[in-house]
């Protein structure tokens, strides 16, 4: 530092304004860039959204990986921040590190909108640069509708998906088959059944359409069991091994991820972290 003062001290003025200017640049690209940043009523019809950006964005960039998370039914409404309740965002505050742009919109009711989604995630992709090969999308519950309805029908937007406790809306779920797909549902959910997630695997299989296809599920787990996956390292690992550049888009295998190596998730985190039964999730059909 004394040596930086004494060379700008003797420095003729053209430098010093110049060295000045890189800072100013450089503070106000940071900046730029906070945190968690909420946007409301950017895009005109569409949803309001969170934009998290990891600690070391402002020198990855172009590099960084994109998740977008779609909240359950319970999480509706107009109120951005329930939208934090469970899920990255809250893994992230209590401590789970995601080296992503992590897009979580807010749903204000009714079924997740497929082309409102991709609104969003273009909208982050002209003000965030990051890198659009390596966009992964996960929900639960009606967000796990949302996923799959979002990644069947832009499945070449979206290198890798996890949908959990949920379903497909899409009348044709022959896409899915396009990109690597891991579907989680507990046999004991009683407020989407699991026949609704098997639905869409006994589709893929009988057209021989699954080899990107990855499914479990997790017998005697109810509806909210599956959202100790957002806590997990394994979940981001997995996702982020995909890339919508790798040849053939293959599904990873060899990353599981059990339901009884999940029920300690919560003791490696924070212990003001919600439980699954603390949470208000969707109610029962």
């Amino acid at each position: 530092m004394f040596f930086f003062l004494v060379c700008t001290t003797f420095a003729p003025m053209k430098r010093i304004l110049l060295i000045i200017g890189v800072l100013m640049m450089t503070l106000t690209a940071t900046a730029q860039y906070d945190f968690l940043t909420a946007h409301r009523g950017v895009i005109q019809g569409g949803y309001d959204f969170w934009v998290y950006t990891p600690e070391d964005y402002y020198f990855s960039q172009e590099r960084t990986p994109v998740v977008i998370f779609l909240h359950g039914a319970s999480l509706c409404g107009r109120d951005i921040n329930r939208s934090r309740r469970y899920g990255p965002l809250n893994a992230i505050a209590r401590g789970r590190e995601i080296p992503a742009l992590v897009i979580v919109p807010q749903n204000p009711g009714g079924a997740w909108n497929p082309k409102k989604i991709l609104d969003v995630l273009d909208w982050t992709r002209q003000n965030y640069p990051c890198d659009s090969t390596r966009v992964y999308v996960l929900g639960m519950s009606l967000g796990g509708y949302g996923t799959m309805d979002f990644a069947g029908t832009y499945p070449e937007r979206v290198a890798a998906a996890m949908a959990l406790c949920g379903g497909c809306s899409l009348k044709d779920v022959q896409p899915l088959g396009q990109l690597p797909l891991w579907i989680i549902h507990g046999t004991a959910d009683r407020a989407v059944p699991v026949s609704k997630s098997k639905q869409v695997v006994s589709a893929l299989e009988a057209a021989g359409n699954d080899k990107r296809l990855r499914y479990d599920w997790w017998r005697g787990a109810n509806h909210g069991a599956p959202a100790r996956i957002f806590y997990s390292k394994k979940t981001y690992e997995w996702l982020f091994s995909h890339s919508l550049s790798d040849k053939g888009r293959p599904v990873r295998r060899d990353i599981t991820i059990t339901q009884g190596e999940l029920k300690g998730v919560y003791r490696d985190m924070p212990r003001n972290i919600p439980k699954p039964e603390e949470i208000e999730w969707d109610k029962e059909e």
